[in-house]
């Protein structure tokens, strides 16, 4: 495995930017999510380290070598996409034994049937090598997909969505397998989705991007905890944050400056305090229920409490939590309590 580095990274389309100086070092045995709606430029980032795009200004580099112009076939990645990608009539051992056997690794038969052997027990599908592709499940085949990625060995994985077309019981199941599996090899992943539970559950460092830009990195929890902007508050955090113009009940004490007030669902309490709500919604999630509750004419998500019985159409009282809130200027920046100045955009030019 090797770092990975982009400098300034540049591609455009026409008139239309996709990447726009993108900086971002991957770490040797890192996994770093990249995160954004579509059209945010993801994909593009993937197929430039990959060599499928060419960037219009900018360095790319592998392992300390800079491949900026290099071939596809001379920067050693392994591109893992949304779709299978199979050959439909061979067997899972054909599937993952076909990249080792081009002449680019000139591997030996004994070594291959190793290498598959080794990376079908990693993936646990071991049982399924002389099953043909066309007769396994969804999971099986994205398994084998990744396998085929991951007998080669390549200086970084780059994976676009490798898990967005699969059912939520095999996303969950997949995402702990994968997770499993980069720690076991140390292995280098820069994967790319819109599932903010992806990154929050995978990743060492998300990177969120914006048109093309890349607006924050950092570890999980330091993106969820201090977004840099309202753009990246609400790209992560299930019920989204709560937005608030300043002035709104409850925010009183915002710092100079303020335009918006943002307040986790886990920022507030329902039941508690002296602002009068009114519940809108009751959402049942099993372990939780999210309440939706209007105050002053304004709509927030909030957790009930344990064994809460609120209905719809009830009044009942929340309050903030005491430092739950967070503070934007006006252009969505967030803004420092303690100097009441915009925060800067930590790690956008890693």
């Amino acid at each position: 495995m090797a770092e990975v580095a982009l400098q300034q990274v540049t591609k455009r389309f026409g008139e239309a930017s996709a990447v726009e100086s993108l900086s971002l070092t991957v770490a040797d045995g890192e996994f770093v999510v990249l995160l954004g709606p579509t059209g945010a430029g993801k994909t593009t980032t993937l197929r430039l380290i990959a060599g499928l795009e060419r960037a219009d200004s900018g360095r790319i580099s592998i392992a300390g070598q800079d491949v900026t112009s290099a071939a596809p076939a001379e920067r050693d990645v392994a591109f893992v996409f949304q779709q299978f990608s199979l050959y439909p009539h061979y067997t899972v051992y054909e599937n993952l034994a076909f990249p080792l056997r081009s002449p680019r690794y000139r591997m030996s038969d004994d070594e291959i049937k190793r290498k598959v052997t080794e990376v079908a027990e990693l993936l646990r599908i071991d049982s399924k090598l002389e099953n043909r592709a066309t007769k396994l499940s969804g999971g099986e085949m994205q398994r084998v997909a990744i396998g085929r990625a991951l007998v080669r060995e390549p200086n970084i994985f780059l994976m676009d969505e490798p898990l967005s077309s699969l059912d939520a019981k095999l996303r969950e199941d997949l995402r702990v397998e994968l997770k499993r599996i980069q720690m076991d090899l140390g292995a280098t992943i820069l994967y790319v989705t819109h599932d903010q539970v992806e990154a929050l559950t995978m990743a060492d460092r998300i990177g969120v991007l914006d048109h093309g830009r890349l607006v924050q990195v950092g570890a999980p929890r330091a993106v969820y905890e201090m977004p840099a902007t309202t753009y990246i508050a609400q790209r992560l955090g299930s019920p989204q944050i709560n937005l608030l113009p300043v002035g709104a009940p409850g925010t009183e004490g915002a710092p100079p400056g303020t335009a918006t007030v943002g307040i986790r669902p886990e920022g507030l309490r329902v039941g508690e305090g002296s602002l009068s709500a009114v519940v809108r919604n009751v959402e049942h999630l099993g372990a939780e229920t999210i309440l939706v509750v209007e105050v002053a004419g304004h709509q927030l998500h909030a957790f009930a409490a344990h064994g809460s019985t609120l209905q719809p159409g009830e009044e009942t009282v929340m309050r903030f939590v005491e430092d739950g809130a967070l503070w934007f200027d006006a252009e969505g920046r967030r803004i420092d309590p303690a100097g009441s100045a915009p925060v800067q955009q930590s790690g956008a030019a890693e």
